[in-house]
């Protein structure tokens, strides 16, 4: 056995809120995650409601309260529950989470725009250096929907709406530079730092807008003005990014940059 594991401050049960906070919203990113994703999501029973085997990896040789499933649920647990089954309806309802074909990163035949496009915190596209950095914690993922690249069965395209997913792994909040062109505008759909996840209300944003991401967090929008191909730009408003040594990177925006130069000039 060759167990990597983190429980956040505090081994075992514990009763400090911020780690509780923490372990709860940890569980939502690895929700979110897996069913946002591409293929079959496989998810071991209990895990949709914070089922713990208290740290035994072995549990299938033991008939007792390590591997039973206690179906009376805490408050917690519900709440992580229902995030679940939202999460398996949002996958459920919208195809671009259930593609059938590999993702090309290239336009499709017939389309001027690309099926998935990812961006750093600046709002530009993620270079080669940034993806072999071992300092960037951050990026965005954006999944067109009108490049699903397939038929119904009387042969007309599927198409669906285009999101964008924001996952920051920094222990720090990070402000994130929402990509596109000025007439678009993005809505929020879910947010794992909150304890709901789902958005209870309608937070919209216009492309250029700094969005704040919080540390360990995950967040999910969707494209509610402008069209795909507009969205899957750079931002009109981008910001020089770089990710420093210790792990701590933010968008520079571009008066200060000039500032900076001009100083040491």
């Amino acid at each position: 056995n060759n167990n990597h594991s983190w429980n956040h401050g505090a081994e075992g049960p514990t009763d400090d809120p911020e780690i509780r906070q923490l372990r709860l919203q940890q569980r939502r990113n690895f929700l979110t995650t897996l069913f946002l994703s591409q293929g079959v999501p496989m998810l071991t029973a209990g895990d949709e409601w914070a089922r713990t085997q208290e740290g035994n990896n072995n549990a299938y040789c033991q008939d007792n309260e390590i591997s039973w499933l206690n179906w009376n649920l805490d408050d917690e647990q519900k709440a992580l529950f229902d995030f679940t089954k939202r999460l398996i309806q949002l996958r459920h309802d919208h195809p671009v989470f259930r593609r059938p074909k590999f993702f090309q990163g290239r336009r499709i035949r017939g389309s001027e725009i690309r099926d998935v496009m990812w961006f750093n915190p600046g709002g530009n596209e993620m270079s080669d250096d940034e993806w072999n950095s071992p300092f960037v914690r951050c990026l965005g993922m954006l999944l067109s929907g009108d490049t699903i690249d397939v038929q119904t069965f009387e042969g007309e395209p599927i198409r669906d709406t285009t999101f964008l997913l924001l996952i920051n792994a920094h222990h720090e909040p990070l402000q994130f530079v929402l990509p596109g062109k000025k007439e678009v505008e993005w809505e929020l759909v879910l947010d794992t730092a909150s304890p709901e996840g789902f958005a209870q209300a309608s937070q919209k944003q216009v492309a250029g807008d700094e969005v704040e991401i919080k540390d360990r967090a995950t967040m999910l929008l969707k494209l509610v003005t402008g069209s795909t191909s507009q969205a899957s730009q750079e931002s009109w408003k981008k910001r020089q990014f770089s990710a420093p040594h210790n792990g701590e990177s933010k968008p520079e925006k571009a008066d200060e940059k000039s500032a900076t130069v001009a100083a040491k000039e």
